[in-house]
């Protein structure tokens, strides 16, 4: 036998709560939607996504570094640093869209 709690719904309505979801509302029963997965091409450019972070991350840290030899052996860098900008800026536009795909997957499915 399942129980029912009442529960108010935005506009103040009632609907009967069975295990957690709400039935029997105003506008026909009401039904949570299921969790939906992420789909497989989504985890995939997620997973290149990270591979092309990871990339453009050594060759930045390359860039920093011939950038700081070249301001410390008095050599022009102006051009270096303004690959290092242009690197860094890259790294931060693929951040932001990296956060609005999947999180990774735990393991491989083949």
């Amino acid at each position: 036998m399942s129980r029912q709690q009442p529960s108010a719904d935005d506009d103040g309505r009632r609907a009967a709560v069975v295990r957690g979801r709400a039935v029997g509302g105003w506008e026909g029963p009401v039904q949570e939607e299921p969790e939906r997965k992420p789909s497989r091409r989504l985890l995939r450019s997620a997973e290149d996504l990270d591979i092309v972070l990871g990339m453009l991350g050594f060759w930045t840290l390359v860039l920093f570094g011939t950038t700081v030899w070249m301001e410390l052996t008095g050599q022009p860098a102006l051009g270096w640093a303004l690959g290092l900008l242009a690197a860094v800026l890259t790294i931060w536009g693929l951040i932001r869209l990296r956060r609005r795909l999947p999180s990774r997957a735990m393991g491989r499915h083949n």
